[in-house]
C-alpha cells in the first residue's frame, strides 16, 4: 500500500509541534486523552488520525484548525486509491441515495462489522485494516454535521441474513441501523423484502450524491476498483432505477421493525 502524503504530512506536523513545545509523547497523550501508545503511531504514519484527534490537536497547540483540515485531506487519500474522489463529493452533498443489496453501506457500519468485511478477504495487512476501518468510521460524521445531508438507503433484506463476523457483531450491526434509523431524523432505512424475487437492484449497489449546486454524481463500486460518474444521461438512467428499486421497499417503519425482528435472531 502507498503511503498517504497528507498522513504523512500530518506527522510530520505532530513531531514539530511537539518537540516545539517541548512535550514528551506521554506527555501529549495526556493533554490530548489519547493513549501516548497511539500518539506514537500517528507520528509515524502507522495510525491514521481521527477526527477528534485531529481537533484535540489543535486545541492543544492553538493552531487555528490546521489539523483537523489536514485530517480531511487525509480521508481523501484514502488507501484505496480508486476511492479518492468520492470522500470529498460524499462529505459536501445536499442528499445521498444509497443502495446496497450485499451488505451494510459503510456510512452505517459499526467498527466491527467494518473490521469483520476488511478482515474477510485477507487482501490487506493489519495496519491496512486499522486504517481502512478509521476512515470508514470518520466519514461517518458527514450524518452528525450541523446540516447533514438527507440519506436514504435501500438494502436488501439478505443483508441483514448474511453472517458479517458472527452472531454478535451482526445482532450489534442490525441494532445500530435500528438506532440510526429511529434518532436521526434525515437517515432513512428501508428493506427489500424477500419475496420481493428479481428486481432492478440485482445488477449491484450504487450511490447517488447531489452537489449543494444541485448536480447528481453516481458512484458505481467493483471488487477492486470503483468510479464517480456525472455525465447525465447514465445519472438520469440511475436515478429510474433508483426509483423502481424503492419501489419494492417497505416502508421506513416496517423496514425498522423487520430489522429489530432479525436483529433478535442473531444469537
Amino acid at each position: 500500500m502507498e503511503r498517504s502524503s497528507m498522513l504523512e504530512h500530518f506527522a510530520e506536523e505532530l513531531r514539530l509541534a511537539r518537540a516545539t513545545a517541548g512535550m514528551s509523547q506521554a506527555v501529549l497523550a495526556e493533554a490530548l486523552s489519547y493513549s501516548a501508545a497511539l500518539v506514537a503511531k500517528v507520528e509515524t504514519g502507522a495510525r491514521r488520525p481521527s477526527r477528534d484527534f485531529a481537533r484535540r490537536c489543535d486545541t492543544v497547540f492553538g493552531s487555528d484548525g490546521r489539523y483537523e483540515r489536514i485530517q480531511r485531506r487525509i480521508s481523501r487519500e484514502t488507501v484505496v486509491p480508486w476511492f479518492r474522489d468520492w470522500p470529498g463529493i460524499e462529505a459536501e452533498a445536499t442528499a445521498l441515495r444509497s443502495f446496497e443489496p450485499l451488505y451494510v453501506p459503510g456510512l452505517l457500519q459499526t467498527e466491527a462489522y467494518a473490521r469483520a468485511i476488511l478482515t474477510s478477504g485477507g487482501l490487506f495487512a493489519p495496519d491496512e485494516i486499522e486504517q481502512q476501518v478509521a476512515a470508514r468510521i470518520d466519514r461517518q460524521t458527514v450524518l452528525t454535521r450541523d446540516r447533514p445531508p438527507l440519506f436514504t438507503v435501500v438494502i436488501d433484506e439478505h443483508v441483514l441474513r448474511r453472517r458479517i463476523g458472527g452472531p454478535e457483531v451482526m445482532r450489534e450491526q442490525l441494532r445500530h441501523l435500528v438506532k440510526l434509523g429511529s434518532a436521526l431524523p434525515r437517515v432513512r432505512i428501508q428493506v427489500v423484502p424477500l419475496s420481493t424475487g428479481a428486481y432492478a437492484g440485482l445488477d449491484g449497489p450504487f450511490v447517488i450524491a447531489t452537489a449543494p449546486t444541485g448536480e447528481d454524481f453516481v458512484y458505481l463500486e467493483g471488487q477492486r476498483h470503483g468510479q464517480v460518474i456525472d455525465r447525465p444521461e447514465y445519472v438520469q438512467q440511475m436515478v429510474e432505477v433508483w426509483e423502481s428499486i424503492r419501489g419494492e421497499a417497505l416502508s421506513q417503519q416496517q423496514s425498522l421493525d423487520l430489522i429489530a425482528e432479525v436483529a433478535e435472531t442473531w444469537t
